[in-house]
């Protein structure tokens, strides 16, 4: 069977495509894009995601609609089939939103919901909140804002499985204010448990029921940061990918927010991108730099620290592998500089806590010792970050003068200077002696119009 890739055609069968692949095609985002040679792959998956931040009755929300916009790209980047990104949605946009959203779930395997916003409960219900909400009294939520009833119905046509995210446990500013109308309705915080009707069904909640969730002083939340690291590496189980997410938003919060999530599935693995089969490799390059080349972009759309490690396992040497380990690097920089984020915010929270009760000036000198300590930490963790930014920004500069070598040869433009660009860049891996020939060899071209001697020989090269 043929399949096309990128615009090239691959005989799935062929023992050579599959030999080479076993040696060293990663190919992890094909998955994504790819050949329906299987039941796995050939799922619809569609998605709805919502970000509620400009509220018109309380404060505003600084994360919710930028988690949404990483959680939609996330999913495009999965090849979801249907990715609907709304922000800022006021009761009847959403309602509406919904509506139409179900009839994209009619014939869907999967569909999933993601909300972050205002979330709130009463008497046992939970509803999302749209931002034009007012709810003076308790029963208002039933007619301002989106039971979580309505939204399992939403996806409830979908065959295989339904999802449903909420980053929606802050701690809410309608609870404080709403008038209850029976003196004993009860007003939570965060949201109530719930077990779903209708099975291969989830609901994750960013905090337990009964608890709040951190909106986070970094651009995300610490729930959708570890969301977009986990929840859509290709073969992981959806149970362990939210018991990765809770471990780590466990571990960024000091067990002050621990995610749960209700429902069940049944005893296969159910995941969203589906792991690799040989049978869908792709038509693999002769050059091996090439297939380096293919294999780094198609993980760097994934960008995750699983990805890169399964690159570097097929990928050891060569320049891709030294951009792979930089991703790796710039990964475990951002990880430390949320962490050290998060101490620094606590420590100046505590510091200034302290002052404003008149603490004895021991305590209150042992806390502006921690937080200046916090703060060199978190300078510190930015400067890493952005030293590995900045190297693989050098390093990604070099692919760009590779790739336009490549484009000025398809076009017939070959010249002494394109072929040099290429030359370094395939030497690199071989060592600095092979580089410093690449230079010789051009001025050899230049009198000659030929470049020979090197990784390839060309005729009739342009001298310039």
């Amino acid at each position: 069977m043929k399949c096309k890739v990128d615009g090239r055609w691959s005989m799935i069968g062929s023992p050579g495509v599959l030999k080479m692949r076993a040696l060293f095609g990663i190919a992890v985002a094909l998955t994504l894009v790819a050949c329906s040679g299987t039941a796995a792959l050939a799922q619809k998956r569609v998605a709805l995601v919502v970000g509620n931040s400009a509220y018109q009755n309380a404060p505003k929300l600084a994360n919710p609609s930028r988690d949404a916009d990483a959680v939609a790209r996330m999913f495009k980047a999965a090849a979801f089939d249907v990715v609907e990104a709304r922000n800022d949605l006021e009761f009847t946009a959403f309602r509406r939103v919904l509506r139409d959203f179900s009839d994209k779930s009619r014939d869907a395997d999967m569909a999933v919901i993601y909300y972050a916003g205002h979330g709130i409960e009463v008497e046992g219900s939970n509803y999302l909140v749209p931002v034009d909400a007012v709810l003076e009294r308790d029963r208002d939520a039933q007619d301002e804002a989106i039971s979580l009833e309505r939204v399992l119905q939403t996806i409830e046509p979908a065959k295989n499985l339904r999802l449903v995210i909420l980053d929606a446990c802050r701690e809410n500013p309608f609870t404080r204010k709403m008038k209850r109308t029976v003196a004993t309705r009860a007003l939570d915080r965060g949201f109530a448990s719930i077990e779903p009707n209708q099975p291969n069904t989830l609901i994750a909640f960013a905090a337990k029921a009964g608890s709040t969730a951190e909106d986070g002083s970094d651009e995300h939340s610490p729930f959708t940061i570890s969301l977009l690291k986990h929840l859509t590496t290709p073969g992981l189980d959806l149970r362990k990918a939210f018991g990765r997410v809770r471990d780590d938003v466990m571990q960024v919060t000091s067990g002050k927010q621990e995610p749960f999530v209700y429902g069940s599935l049944g005893g296969s693995d159910v995941s969203l991108v589906a792991a690799l089969s040989s049978e869908r490799a792709a038509t693999v390059p002769s050059d091996v730099q090439d297939v380096a080349r293919r294999d780094y972009e198609l993980a760097e759309r994934v960008g995750t620290r699983e990805v890169w490690t399964s690159f570097l396992s097929r990928h050891g040497d060569g320049f891709f592998a030294e951009m792979a380990r930089g991703q790796l690097r710039k990964i475990e920089a951002d990880e430390q500089r949320l962490v050290a984020l998060d101490q620094a915010k606590r420590a100046a929270d505590e510091k200034a806590r302290l002052a404003a009760q008149g603490a004895p000036q021991a305590e209150q000198r042992k806390a502006a010792a921690e937080a200046r300590k916090a703060e060199d930490a978190r300078r510190a963790a930015e400067k890493r970050k952005a030293a590995e930014e900045a190297r693989l920004a050098k390093a990604d500069s070099a692919r760009s003068a590779a790739d336009k070598s490549a484009a000025d040869r398809s076009r017939g433009g070959r010249s002494c200077t394109s072929t040099h660009t290429e030359c370094v860049f395939l030497s690199k891996p071989l060592g600095q002696s092979w580089v410093n020939n690449c230079e010789r060899r051009r001025q050899a071209c230049m009198r000659t119009g030929q470049w020979t001697g090197g990784l390839r020989d060309y005729h009739n090269v342009t001298r310039r």
